[in-house]
């Protein structure tokens, strides 16, 4: 067990970063509006972000630098993957653009107060925002080889704008950076176990 946990201790880290480093690649390729090759790495980075956090939960290699590289890489991919649909699938951006802008607006929005109230990124990982980042992902991977599915879009606006919301109420309980805090619920116990 302690040879497979070292040979693999930095796993994590190097897929986010890799994720990372993917984010230019994709903006290059949707400015030349190269659709094929932006789609497959798009979803090699969507199915990075879920491959480095398990890797890190599964073998204990959670870290404040993988909480970081992490929560970088994810705020690199949203954005790529908003560009991307704004620059390949027009069409739904103008039918959807009020949905399109609340959802976008909220997320900058909350990465706005992350750095008035951190002076970085959350880093959060609450088990909301990573169901949020599956279906966003779901939704955007079935846009690009599909096409629009309205059932999946209204669920990954749905679940996204609740988990911001769940943040807005995190920045609020949390005054110092906490990054992989759960969710409120969590956040609320264990203040109500450490007071007893």
């Amino acid at each position: 067990m302690t040879m497979s946990r070292s040979s693999i201790r930095h796993l994590p880290n190097l897929i986010s970063a890799a994720r990372i480093l993917s984010g230019p690649v994709l903006v290059v390729l949707a400015y030349l509006n190269k659709e094929e090759p932006f789609k497959w790495l798009l979803l090699a980075a969507l199915l990075s972000d879920i491959a480095d956090g398990l890797i890190a939960r599964s073998f204990k290699l959670t870290s404040t630098l993988g909480a970081k590289l992490d929560s970088i890489g994810d705020a690199l991919l949203m954005a790529v993957a908003f560009y991307g649909t704004v620059v390949f699938h027009q069409e739904f951006v103008n039918d959807y653009m009020m949905w399109f802008a609340v959802v976008l607006g909220l997320w900058v929005l909350s990465i706005l107060i992350s750095f008035l109230r951190y002076g970085r990124l959350a880093s959060f990982h609450s088990y909301a925002s990573r169901a949020s980042a599956y279906v966003l992902g779901i939704f955007v991977m079935v846009l690009f080889l599909w096409g629009f599915k309205p059932l999946i879009f209204y669920a990954a606006a749905t679940i996204s704008v609740l988990a911001i919301f769940e943040e807005f109420v995190m920045f609020w309980l949390l005054p110092d950076w906490t990054p992989n805090a759960r969710g409120v619920y969590w956040i609320l116990r264990s203040r109500r176990g450490s007071s007893s």
